[in-house]
Protein backbone atom coordinates (compact mmCIF):
# COMPACT_ATOMS: atom_id res chain seq x y z
CA UNK A 1 0.00 0.00 0.00
CA UNK A 2 1.22 3.26 -1.57
CA UNK A 3 0.64 5.88 0.86
CA UNK A 4 1.28 9.04 -0.29
CA UNK A 5 -0.47 8.35 -3.21
CA UNK A 6 -4.04 10.17 -3.78
CA UNK A 7 -6.73 7.99 -2.98
CA UNK A 8 -10.64 7.70 -3.89
CA UNK A 9 -13.60 6.03 -2.21
CA UNK A 10 -17.53 6.02 -1.22
CA UNK A 11 -17.61 6.88 1.70
CA UNK A 12 -21.51 6.05 1.86
CA UNK A 13 -23.12 2.65 1.58
CA UNK A 14 -23.52 1.35 -2.20
CA UNK A 15 -26.59 1.61 -4.05
CA UNK A 16 -29.22 4.17 -4.72
CA UNK A 17 -30.16 6.95 -2.08
CA UNK A 18 -30.46 10.42 -1.48
CA UNK A 19 -27.12 11.43 -2.13
CA UNK A 20 -23.55 9.98 -1.83
CA UNK A 21 -20.12 11.40 -0.52
CA UNK A 22 -17.05 10.43 -2.18
CA UNK A 23 -14.29 10.68 -0.39
CA UNK A 24 -10.48 11.63 -1.66
CA UNK A 25 -7.54 12.32 0.12
CA UNK A 26 -3.68 12.73 -0.47
CA UNK A 27 -1.18 15.35 -0.96
CA UNK A 28 -2.95 16.25 -4.96
CA UNK A 29 -6.73 15.84 -3.51
CA UNK A 30 -7.61 19.74 -4.32
CA UNK A 31 -5.08 19.82 -7.64
CA UNK A 32 -7.04 16.46 -8.98
CA UNK A 33 -10.95 17.18 -8.26
CA UNK A 34 -10.36 21.46 -9.25
CA UNK A 35 -9.97 20.47 -12.66
CA UNK A 36 -13.58 19.03 -12.94
CA UNK A 37 -15.59 21.09 -10.98
CA UNK A 38 -17.28 24.14 -11.92
CA UNK A 39 -18.64 25.77 -9.33
CA UNK A 40 -21.60 28.03 -9.14
CA UNK A 41 -19.63 31.30 -7.91
CA UNK A 42 -17.04 30.59 -10.94
CA UNK A 43 -14.15 30.60 -8.07
CA UNK A 44 -11.60 28.42 -8.69
CA UNK A 45 -11.51 25.17 -6.08
CA UNK A 46 -7.71 25.63 -5.49
CA UNK A 47 -8.10 29.51 -4.12
CA UNK A 48 -10.58 28.26 -1.39
CA UNK A 49 -9.65 28.33 2.12
CA UNK A 50 -10.28 25.01 4.00
CA UNK A 51 -13.64 23.76 5.83
CA UNK A 52 -15.43 25.47 2.84
CA UNK A 53 -18.50 24.16 0.73
CA UNK A 54 -18.70 24.90 -2.50
CA UNK A 55 -21.96 24.12 -4.73
CA UNK A 56 -21.64 23.26 -8.55
CA UNK A 57 -21.22 20.91 -11.30
CA UNK A 58 -18.85 17.42 -11.60
CA UNK A 59 -17.81 17.70 -15.63
CA UNK A 60 -16.41 15.31 -17.70
CA UNK A 61 -15.20 17.70 -21.01
CA UNK A 62 -18.20 19.22 -21.53
CA UNK A 63 -20.35 16.78 -20.35
CA UNK A 64 -21.98 17.93 -16.73
CA UNK A 65 -22.14 14.67 -14.55
CA UNK A 66 -24.21 15.43 -11.60
CA UNK A 67 -24.74 18.97 -9.85
CA UNK A 68 -22.62 17.95 -6.40
CA UNK A 69 -21.39 19.87 -2.93
CA UNK A 70 -17.69 20.15 -2.70
CA UNK A 71 -16.49 20.21 0.78
CA UNK A 72 -12.42 21.16 1.29
CA UNK A 73 -10.10 20.30 3.79
CA UNK A 74 -6.96 21.19 4.53
CA UNK A 75 -4.10 19.28 6.21
CA UNK A 76 -3.13 18.51 8.50
CA UNK A 77 -6.69 20.11 9.67
CA UNK A 78 -8.54 16.95 8.08
CA UNK A 79 -9.58 13.42 9.02
CA UNK A 80 -6.27 12.28 7.27
CA UNK A 81 -4.33 14.59 8.18
CA UNK A 82 -4.27 15.08 4.53
CA UNK A 83 -5.76 17.37 1.58
CA UNK A 84 -8.97 15.68 1.63
CA UNK A 85 -11.99 16.52 -0.87
CA UNK A 86 -15.93 15.12 -0.53
CA UNK A 87 -17.68 15.21 -2.94
CA UNK A 88 -21.81 15.12 -2.14
CA UNK A 89 -23.25 13.77 -5.39
CA UNK A 90 -26.92 12.24 -6.42
CA UNK A 91 -27.71 9.04 -4.72
CA UNK A 92 -27.55 6.97 -8.44
CA UNK A 93 -24.98 4.10 -8.25
CA UNK A 94 -24.67 5.22 -12.00
CA UNK A 95 -23.70 8.71 -10.95
CA UNK A 96 -21.20 7.29 -8.10
CA UNK A 97 -19.06 5.24 -10.27
CA UNK A 98 -18.75 7.82 -13.00
CA UNK A 99 -17.45 10.90 -10.46
CA UNK A 100 -15.29 7.67 -9.01
CA UNK A 101 -13.85 6.40 -12.68
CA UNK A 102 -13.64 10.13 -13.60
CA UNK A 103 -11.09 10.54 -10.79
CA UNK A 104 -9.21 7.43 -10.86
CA UNK A 105 -8.40 8.14 -14.83
CA UNK A 106 -7.07 11.56 -13.75
CA UNK A 107 -4.75 10.04 -11.37
CA UNK A 108 -6.21 8.74 -8.11
CA UNK A 109 -6.12 4.46 -6.98
CA UNK A 110 -9.36 3.30 -5.36
CA UNK A 111 -8.63 2.71 -1.38
CA UNK A 112 -7.94 0.05 0.22
CA UNK A 113 -10.08 -1.18 3.31
CA UNK A 114 -10.02 1.26 6.18
CA UNK A 115 -6.59 3.25 4.40
CA UNK A 116 -8.03 6.76 5.20
CA UNK A 117 -8.65 5.54 9.19
CA UNK A 118 -5.04 4.24 8.58
CA UNK A 119 -3.73 7.58 7.12
CA UNK A 120 -5.52 9.16 10.44
CA UNK A 121 -3.42 6.69 12.66
CA UNK A 122 0.06 7.23 10.48
CA UNK A 123 -0.59 11.27 10.58
CA UNK A 124 -1.24 11.59 14.59
CA UNK A 125 -4.34 12.24 14.30
CA UNK A 126 -5.36 9.28 16.44
CA UNK A 127 -3.94 6.53 17.90
CA UNK A 128 -4.50 2.88 17.25
CA UNK A 129 -7.00 2.12 19.68
CA UNK A 130 -9.40 5.14 18.71
CA UNK A 131 -8.82 4.24 15.13
CA UNK A 132 -10.42 1.16 16.12
CA UNK A 133 -13.12 2.30 17.76
CA UNK A 134 -14.17 4.04 14.90
CA UNK A 135 -15.34 0.43 13.45
CA UNK A 136 -16.51 -0.36 16.69
CA UNK A 137 -18.83 2.42 16.08
CA UNK A 138 -19.49 2.21 12.72
CA UNK A 139 -20.64 -1.46 14.21
CA UNK A 140 -22.58 -0.51 17.20
CA UNK A 141 -26.36 -1.50 16.93
CA UNK A 142 -27.48 -0.46 20.74
CA UNK A 143 -26.76 2.16 22.93
CA UNK A 144 -24.31 -0.07 25.39
CA UNK A 145 -21.95 -0.51 21.98
CA UNK A 146 -22.15 3.12 20.51
CA UNK A 147 -21.38 3.87 24.24
CA UNK A 148 -18.53 2.14 24.47
CA UNK A 149 -17.15 2.95 20.96
CA UNK A 150 -17.81 6.93 21.57
CA UNK A 151 -15.86 6.51 25.16
CA UNK A 152 -12.73 4.75 23.50
CA UNK A 153 -12.72 7.43 19.78
CA UNK A 154 -12.67 10.22 22.81
CA UNK A 155 -9.91 8.65 24.00
CA UNK A 156 -11.14 7.31 27.70
CA UNK A 157 -8.77 4.18 27.46
CA UNK A 158 -5.72 5.43 25.62
CA UNK A 159 -5.27 8.27 27.82
CA UNK A 160 -5.52 5.91 31.20
CA UNK A 161 -2.91 3.34 28.98
CA UNK A 162 -0.36 6.42 28.34
CA UNK A 163 -0.70 7.98 31.93
CA UNK A 164 0.37 4.66 33.43
CA UNK A 165 2.87 4.35 30.36
CA UNK A 166 5.06 7.42 30.77
CA UNK A 167 4.78 6.78 34.75
CA UNK A 168 6.07 4.05 34.02
CA UNK A 169 8.75 5.17 31.23
CA UNK A 170 10.03 7.86 34.06
CA UNK A 171 11.06 5.18 36.71
CA UNK A 172 12.83 3.11 33.54
CA UNK A 173 14.55 6.32 32.45
CA UNK A 174 15.90 6.42 36.46
CA UNK A 175 16.83 2.90 36.24
CA UNK A 176 18.77 3.27 33.39
CA UNK A 177 20.48 5.86 34.90
CA UNK A 178 21.52 4.14 37.64
CA UNK A 179 23.11 1.57 35.35
CA UNK A 180 25.77 4.38 33.79
CA UNK A 181 26.72 4.90 37.59
CA UNK A 182 26.94 1.35 38.35
CA UNK A 183 30.50 1.92 39.93
CA UNK A 184 29.81 4.34 42.09
CA UNK A 185 26.79 2.61 43.64
CA UNK A 186 24.25 5.05 44.02
CA UNK A 187 20.41 4.77 43.56
CA UNK A 188 18.45 7.49 41.38
CA UNK A 189 14.85 5.75 41.63
CA UNK A 190 13.30 5.73 44.83
CA UNK A 191 12.20 2.40 45.55
CA UNK A 192 9.25 2.58 47.65
CA UNK A 193 7.88 4.98 45.48
CA UNK A 194 8.12 2.26 42.78
CA UNK A 195 6.70 -0.58 44.34
CA UNK A 196 3.62 2.19 45.26
CA UNK A 197 3.41 2.63 41.76
CA UNK A 198 4.27 -0.97 40.19
CA UNK A 199 1.30 -1.77 42.95
CA UNK A 200 -1.17 1.05 41.08
CA UNK A 201 -0.56 -0.50 38.26
CA UNK A 202 -1.74 -3.76 38.84
CA UNK A 203 -4.84 -2.40 39.91
CA UNK A 204 -5.55 -0.73 36.99
CA UNK A 205 -4.68 -3.29 34.73
CA UNK A 206 -6.83 -5.76 36.71
CA UNK A 207 -9.76 -3.84 36.64
CA UNK A 208 -9.36 -3.48 33.22
CA UNK A 209 -9.12 -6.81 32.48
CA UNK A 210 -11.81 -8.13 34.39
CA UNK A 211 -13.94 -5.64 32.67
CA UNK A 212 -13.02 -7.18 29.40
CA UNK A 213 -15.71 -9.60 30.85
CA UNK A 214 -18.88 -7.02 30.74
CA UNK A 215 -17.06 -5.68 27.70
CA UNK A 216 -17.62 -7.90 25.29
CA UNK A 217 -20.62 -9.24 25.76
CA UNK A 218 -21.94 -6.24 25.58
CA UNK A 219 -20.32 -5.29 22.54
CA UNK A 220 -21.57 -8.31 20.43
CA UNK A 221 -24.74 -9.17 22.69
CA UNK A 222 -25.57 -11.12 25.60
CA UNK A 223 -26.38 -14.47 24.40
CA UNK A 224 -29.51 -15.91 26.29
CA UNK A 225 -30.32 -19.76 25.89
CA UNK A 226 -34.08 -20.41 26.01
CA UNK A 227 -34.06 -24.55 27.00
CA UNK A 228 -36.54 -26.71 28.18
CA UNK A 229 -38.34 -30.24 27.31
CA UNK A 230 -39.73 -30.04 23.69
CA UNK A 231 -43.23 -28.16 22.73
CA UNK A 232 -42.79 -26.36 26.01
CA UNK A 233 -43.11 -22.92 23.88
CA UNK A 234 -39.54 -21.76 23.85
CA UNK A 235 -40.06 -21.02 19.70
CA UNK A 236 -43.36 -18.75 20.75
CA UNK A 237 -41.03 -17.18 23.62
CA UNK A 238 -38.55 -16.39 21.32
CA UNK A 239 -40.90 -14.96 18.95
CA UNK A 240 -42.42 -13.13 21.76
CA UNK A 241 -39.56 -11.66 22.63
CA UNK A 242 -38.34 -10.53 18.89
CA UNK A 243 -42.35 -9.41 18.25
CA UNK A 244 -42.14 -10.77 15.19
CA UNK A 245 -42.30 -15.09 13.69
CA UNK A 246 -38.72 -16.10 13.62
CA UNK A 247 -39.01 -19.35 14.62
CA UNK A 248 -41.52 -22.44 13.29
CA UNK A 249 -44.39 -22.99 16.47
CA UNK A 250 -46.42 -26.42 16.13
CA UNK A 251 -47.80 -28.34 18.13
CA UNK A 252 -45.74 -31.52 16.91
CA UNK A 253 -42.98 -32.42 19.68
CA UNK A 254 -39.50 -31.81 18.46
CA UNK A 255 -40.26 -29.14 15.83
CA UNK A 256 -36.72 -26.91 16.74
CA UNK A 257 -34.20 -29.25 15.55
CA UNK A 258 -31.47 -26.68 15.70
CA UNK A 259 -30.06 -23.53 17.35
CA UNK A 260 -31.79 -20.54 16.06
CA UNK A 261 -30.65 -16.97 17.20
CA UNK A 262 -31.74 -13.49 17.00
CA UNK A 263 -30.93 -10.04 18.41
CA UNK A 264 -32.44 -7.43 20.18
CA UNK A 265 -32.15 -4.39 22.45
CA UNK A 266 -33.38 -3.96 25.80
CA UNK A 267 -33.10 -1.03 27.82
CA UNK A 268 -30.01 0.21 25.30
CA UNK A 269 -28.35 -3.24 25.73
CA UNK A 270 -27.97 -5.79 22.63
CA UNK A 271 -29.61 -9.34 23.41
CA UNK A 272 -28.95 -12.40 21.49
CA UNK A 273 -31.49 -14.65 21.89
CA UNK A 274 -30.90 -18.97 21.08
CA UNK A 275 -33.90 -21.17 20.89
CA UNK A 276 -32.73 -24.74 21.44
CA UNK A 277 -33.83 -28.24 20.42
CA UNK A 278 -35.95 -29.43 22.77
CA UNK A 279 -34.22 -31.78 25.58
CA UNK A 280 -35.53 -35.18 26.09
CA UNK A 281 -34.55 -38.88 25.38
CA UNK A 282 -34.32 -39.54 21.87
CA UNK A 283 -33.88 -42.23 19.26
CA UNK A 284 -34.45 -39.73 16.34
CA UNK A 285 -30.49 -38.88 15.27
CA UNK A 286 -30.52 -35.80 14.01
CA UNK A 287 -32.91 -34.17 17.25
CA UNK A 288 -30.00 -36.07 19.26
CA UNK A 289 -27.79 -34.01 17.33
CA UNK A 290 -30.07 -30.69 18.30
CA UNK A 291 -29.93 -31.72 22.01
CA UNK A 292 -25.98 -32.18 21.86
CA UNK A 293 -26.34 -28.64 20.33
CA UNK A 294 -28.42 -26.91 22.84
CA UNK A 295 -25.69 -27.99 26.09
CA UNK A 296 -23.36 -26.24 23.53
CA UNK A 297 -25.29 -23.34 23.31
CA UNK A 298 -25.95 -23.25 27.43
CA UNK A 299 -22.25 -23.05 28.32
CA UNK A 300 -21.62 -20.53 25.60
CA UNK A 301 -25.14 -18.26 26.90
CA UNK A 302 -24.13 -15.40 29.98
CA UNK A 303 -27.93 -16.65 30.84
CA UNK A 304 -30.21 -19.28 30.67
CA UNK A 305 -34.18 -19.68 30.97
CA UNK A 306 -35.61 -22.97 31.66
CA UNK A 307 -38.84 -22.76 30.42
CA UNK A 308 -41.84 -25.54 31.61
CA UNK A 309 -45.47 -25.72 30.79
CA UNK A 310 -47.25 -24.84 34.09
CA UNK A 311 -49.83 -27.52 33.37
CA UNK A 312 -47.20 -29.97 33.30
CA UNK A 313 -45.65 -29.11 36.18
CA UNK A 314 -48.51 -29.88 38.28
CA UNK A 315 -48.44 -33.80 37.45
CA UNK A 316 -44.65 -33.96 36.69
CA UNK A 317 -43.02 -31.08 38.97
CA UNK A 318 -40.37 -33.91 40.49
CA UNK A 319 -39.39 -34.56 36.75
CA UNK A 320 -38.69 -30.70 35.96
CA UNK A 321 -36.75 -30.14 39.39
CA UNK A 322 -34.24 -33.00 38.26
CA UNK A 323 -34.10 -31.47 34.51
CA UNK A 324 -33.62 -27.86 36.53
CA UNK A 325 -30.97 -29.39 39.02
CA UNK A 326 -29.01 -30.95 36.21
CA UNK A 327 -28.41 -27.60 34.84
CA UNK A 328 -27.47 -26.08 37.66
CA UNK A 329 -25.02 -28.14 38.91
CA UNK A 330 -23.68 -28.59 35.40
CA UNK A 331 -23.61 -24.65 34.97
CA UNK A 332 -23.48 -23.15 38.34
CA UNK A 333 -21.73 -19.95 37.77
CA UNK A 334 -24.61 -19.11 35.15
CA UNK A 335 -27.93 -16.98 36.37
CA UNK A 336 -30.77 -19.10 35.66
CA UNK A 337 -34.37 -18.23 35.24
CA UNK A 338 -37.50 -20.54 35.47
CA UNK A 339 -40.35 -19.21 33.63
CA UNK A 340 -43.21 -20.99 33.83
CA UNK A 341 -45.39 -20.96 30.41
CA UNK A 342 -49.16 -21.46 29.39
CA UNK A 343 -50.19 -19.59 32.82
CA UNK A 344 -53.50 -18.53 30.73
CA UNK A 345 -54.52 -22.23 30.91
CA UNK A 346 -54.56 -22.27 34.95
CA UNK A 347 -56.50 -21.03 37.62
CA UNK A 348 -55.36 -17.91 40.05
CA UNK A 349 -54.95 -20.71 42.72
CA UNK A 350 -52.93 -22.86 40.72
CA UNK A 351 -51.02 -20.09 39.50
CA UNK A 352 -50.46 -18.92 43.06
CA UNK A 353 -49.68 -22.54 44.49
CA UNK A 354 -46.90 -22.49 41.52
CA UNK A 355 -44.90 -19.44 42.33
CA UNK A 356 -44.57 -20.43 46.15
CA UNK A 357 -43.40 -23.94 44.70
CA UNK A 358 -40.79 -22.55 41.95
CA UNK A 359 -39.74 -19.45 44.14
CA UNK A 360 -38.42 -21.74 46.81
CA UNK A 361 -35.93 -23.58 44.38
CA UNK A 362 -32.44 -22.15 45.56
CA UNK A 363 -29.95 -20.31 43.21
CA UNK A 364 -32.70 -19.62 40.72
CA UNK A 365 -35.30 -16.85 39.75
CA UNK A 366 -39.26 -17.44 38.87
CA UNK A 367 -41.43 -15.60 36.60
CA UNK A 368 -44.91 -17.03 35.29
CA UNK A 369 -45.61 -16.25 31.93
CA UNK A 370 -48.26 -16.47 28.87
CA UNK A 371 -45.78 -16.57 25.58
CA UNK A 372 -48.96 -16.88 23.61
CA UNK A 373 -50.35 -14.13 25.09
CA UNK A 374 -47.71 -11.80 25.63
CA UNK A 375 -48.38 -12.02 29.68
CA UNK A 376 -45.10 -11.87 31.64
CA UNK A 377 -42.87 -10.98 28.85
CA UNK A 378 -42.04 -7.47 29.71
CA UNK A 379 -41.06 -8.78 33.07
CA UNK A 380 -38.58 -10.82 32.23
CA UNK A 381 -36.91 -8.51 29.61
CA UNK A 382 -36.63 -6.43 32.92
CA UNK A 383 -35.46 -9.49 34.64
CA UNK A 384 -32.68 -9.98 32.04
CA UNK A 385 -31.56 -6.50 32.38
CA UNK A 386 -30.98 -6.80 36.56
CA UNK A 387 -28.30 -9.33 35.28
CA UNK A 388 -26.46 -7.09 33.24
CA UNK A 389 -23.41 -5.01 34.66
CA UNK A 390 -23.94 -1.50 33.24
CA UNK A 391 -22.88 0.33 36.52
CA UNK A 392 -19.47 0.96 34.64
CA UNK A 393 -21.34 2.69 31.51
CA UNK A 394 -23.56 4.77 33.55
CA UNK A 395 -20.22 5.99 35.58
CA UNK A 396 -18.52 6.23 31.98
CA UNK A 397 -15.39 4.28 33.34
CA UNK A 398 -13.28 2.63 30.92
CA UNK A 399 -14.52 -0.89 29.76
CA UNK A 400 -12.19 -3.44 27.17
CA UNK A 401 -14.43 -4.62 24.27
CA UNK A 402 -11.42 -5.41 22.12
CA UNK A 403 -9.71 -8.59 22.04
CA UNK A 404 -6.18 -7.16 21.21
CA UNK A 405 -5.91 -4.79 23.70
CA UNK A 406 -7.06 -7.10 26.00
CA UNK A 407 -3.94 -9.71 24.96
CA UNK A 408 -1.78 -6.93 25.58
CA UNK A 409 -3.04 -6.20 29.19
CA UNK A 410 -2.31 -9.56 30.11
CA UNK A 411 1.17 -9.57 28.58
CA UNK A 412 1.39 -6.35 30.28
CA UNK A 413 -0.13 -7.65 33.95
CA UNK A 414 2.39 -10.20 33.55
CA UNK A 415 5.44 -8.43 32.96
CA UNK A 416 4.52 -5.87 35.34
CA UNK A 417 3.80 -8.65 38.26
CA UNK A 418 7.55 -9.97 37.72
CA UNK A 419 8.89 -6.60 38.68
CA UNK A 420 6.76 -6.71 41.58
CA UNK A 421 8.90 -9.35 41.74
CA UNK A 422 12.22 -7.98 41.99
CA UNK A 423 11.65 -5.05 43.54
CA UNK A 424 10.39 -7.79 46.63
CA UNK A 425 13.88 -9.53 45.81
CA UNK A 426 15.65 -6.48 45.50
CA UNK A 427 17.45 -7.58 41.85
CA UNK A 428 19.60 -5.08 40.58
CA UNK A 429 18.46 -2.31 37.97
CA UNK A 430 19.85 -4.05 35.13
CA UNK A 431 17.64 -7.21 35.43
CA UNK A 432 14.21 -5.09 36.40
CA UNK A 433 14.87 -3.10 33.55
CA UNK A 434 14.49 -6.02 31.35
CA UNK A 435 10.93 -6.56 32.45
CA UNK A 436 10.15 -3.39 32.39
CA UNK A 437 10.95 -2.58 28.51
CA UNK A 438 8.70 -5.84 27.86
CA UNK A 439 5.77 -3.74 30.08
CA UNK A 440 6.29 -0.86 28.06
CA UNK A 441 5.91 -2.44 24.86
CA UNK A 442 2.72 -4.03 25.71
CA UNK A 443 1.21 -1.00 26.52
CA UNK A 444 2.88 0.55 23.32
CA UNK A 445 1.19 -2.08 21.63
CA UNK A 446 -1.80 -0.92 22.55
CA UNK A 447 -1.67 2.69 21.25
CA UNK A 448 -0.12 1.94 18.45
CA UNK A 449 3.65 3.65 19.83
CA UNK A 450 4.73 -0.24 18.84
CA UNK A 451 3.51 -1.88 15.96
CA UNK A 452 4.25 -3.48 12.78
CA UNK A 453 2.86 -3.98 9.36
CA UNK A 454 1.51 -7.30 10.05
CA UNK A 455 -0.25 -6.12 12.66
CA UNK A 456 -2.05 -2.83 10.63
CA UNK A 457 -2.76 -4.68 8.19
CA UNK A 458 -4.86 -7.40 9.73
CA UNK A 459 -6.65 -4.30 11.91
CA UNK A 460 -7.61 -2.59 8.96
CA UNK A 461 -8.28 -5.06 6.76
CA UNK A 462 -11.78 -5.54 8.65
CA UNK A 463 -12.83 -1.89 7.94
CA UNK A 464 -14.95 -0.71 5.49
CA UNK A 465 -13.58 0.89 2.42
CA UNK A 466 -14.24 4.76 2.24
CA UNK A 467 -13.27 5.00 6.18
Amino acid sequence: MKLNDNIVALATPSGAGAIAVIRVSGPDAVKLVAPIFRAKSKKDLLDQPSHTLHLGNIIDGERIIDEVLISVFHGPKSYTGENTIEVSCHGSPYIQQEIIQLLIRRGCRSAEAGEFTLRAFLNGKMDLSQAEAVADLISSENAASHQMAMQQMRGGFSNEIQKLRQELLDFASLIELELDFAEEDVEFANRDEFKQLVSRIQNVLKKLIDSFAVGNVLKNGIPVAIVGEPNVGKSTLLNALLNEERAIVSEIAGTTRDTIEDEISIGGIGFRFIDTAGIRETEDVVESIGIKRTFEKISQAQVVIFLLDAEKFKVQGSRFRVEIEKIKNQFPQKPLIIVANKIDQSSESEIAELNVTLNSVEGSHYLPISAKSGTGVEELQQKLLQFVNTGELRNNNTIVTNSRHYNALLSALEEINKVQDGLNHNLSGDLLAIDIREALHYFGEITGEITNDDLLGNIFSNFCIGK
